[in-house]
Formats: C-alpha cells, sequence, structure tokens
C-alpha cells in the first residue's frame, strides 16, 4: 500500500491534514462575526450546534460547512496529490489525510487541544474520502433524528453505522480503518451524552429546556 507514497506526501498528508483541521471555524467565525467567544457561550463547544446558541443562524452554517469543508478538503488534496499512484495508495493517503483532519478537529493546536465534538468533520470527510457512505450515513442521522428527536443518538449511530456502510458499499479497507478511528473518537468524546441518553436526561430536538452543562473540554 505505502509503496507508491513517498514520505513527503506522508508528512503532507498528515501534517498538512491536522493543521486544517485544527482550524476552529467555530471561535473564528462568532469573534468576526461579533457574537463573542462561543467557548464562552452555552455548552462551550466549538461547533455549529452551540454557535446556534448565539441566535445567528448565519455563523452557526458558515462554522458546519467550515467544520466540514476542512476535512472535505484534506482528503481531496491527498486524492490530488496521488492521482497517479493507483487506487490503493491513493485509499491510504486519503484516509490518512481525512484521520488527520478528524483528530486535528478535536485536539486543535491553535485552541490547547480542546476542541469539538467532531460530527460535521465526521461526515465532510466521509462525503470526500467515500461519497456513498457518507450520504448513508448522513440518511442514518436523519433518521435517528426524526424517528428519536435526540441530535447526540443520531450522531452516535450514524458514526456506529459508518464502518458497515463501507463494507455494504465495498469501499477500499483504509476507508473502513478511517470510519472506526473516527466513530470511536466520536463516541469518546460524546460519553457525557451517553451519560445522560442512559439517564434519559439528554435533551430532545426543539426541546425548550435548558440543556444540562456537559464537560468543559467537551
Amino acid at each position: 500500500m505505502f509503496e507508491n507514497l513517498t514520505q513527503l506526501q506522508l508528512a503532507v498528508a498528515l501534517g498538512g491534514g491536522y493543521l486544517l483541521g485544527s482550524i476552529p471555524f467555530g471561535v473564528i467565525a462568532t469573534k468576526l462575526g461579533g457574537a463573542g467567544d462561543v467557548r464562552n457561550i452555552g455548552s462551550g463547544n466549538i461547533g455549529a450546534t452551540n454557535v446556534l446558541r448565539t441566535g445567528r443562524k448565519d455563523l452557526a452554517l458558515i462554522t458546519l460547512l467550515g467544520d466540514g469543508g476542512k476535512g472535505a478538503l484534506a482528503v481531496f488534496l491527498a486524492w490530488w496529490f496521488t492521482r497517479d499512484a493507483g487506487e490503493a495508495a491513493q485509499a491510504v493517503l486519503t484516509s490518512l489525510a481525512g484521520g488527520a483532519a478528524f483528530l486535528g478537529h478535536i485536539f486543535p493546536v491553535w485552541l490547547g487541544f480542546k476542541g469539538g465534538r467532531g460530527v460535521a468533520t465526521f461526515f465532510g470527510t466521509l462525503l470526500a474520502a467515500a461519497w456513498p457512505v457518507g450520504i448513508l450515513a448522513g440518511l442514518a442521522w436523519i433518521a435517528f433524528a426524526v424517528i428519536f428527536r435526540i441530535s447526540s443518538l443520531a450522531a452516535l449511530a450514524a458514526a456506529a453505522l459508518a464502518p458497515v456502510f463501507v463494507f455494504m458499499t465495498d469501499r477500499p479497507h483504509p476507508i473502513a480503518v478511517l470510519a472506526v478511528f473516527m466513530a470511536v473518537l466520536i463516541y469518546i468524546r460524546h460519553i457525557d451524552n451517553i451519560r445522560r441518553l442512559l439517564k434519559g436526561e439528554e435533551p430532545r430536538i426543539g426541546d425548550k429546556k435548558k440543556e444540562p452543562a456537559p464537560d468543559p473540554a467537551a
């Protein structure tokens, strides 16, 4: 798999992907948009859901697209640089770049390694790395969100099903590894949500009740 990849390509994919993923669009959007620092609002999370608590849907949309887009861009750039290296090598490098971008979002160097939960970056990365898998994971999120009206449950279900969708669509093995890697980190980052789900205390979509305060590191 690595025979057709140079050390430079591997280094750029990992380092470049991580730095792209580390861009905190939520923090940038709220500060430049005059909404303050999103880390001091609501749950303190840097993702689009918490940005929405500022009352600025435009900033939330920018954050959503930015967080998803940076994962997709990392994958696309890796694909571009390996377009002549063969399908196997290309699958490896795009998976490494996507995984690095995802890791960068969760542990961004610019924010003291305290990032988001990674759901938007998860979808953006999957759509770019294997669009059928990304679409199926998105449909799974929608289905669970409509049925149970719990955003975190929908995200956890989509993450868990993503590796299954990789095998269903016969994607290369590195894509499966990428899907599992992202799913594991999403579950780790949603530990507090899982605890509330087990207690029946997780807020539902559209619920006016104040959301319980999560771990400050989330």
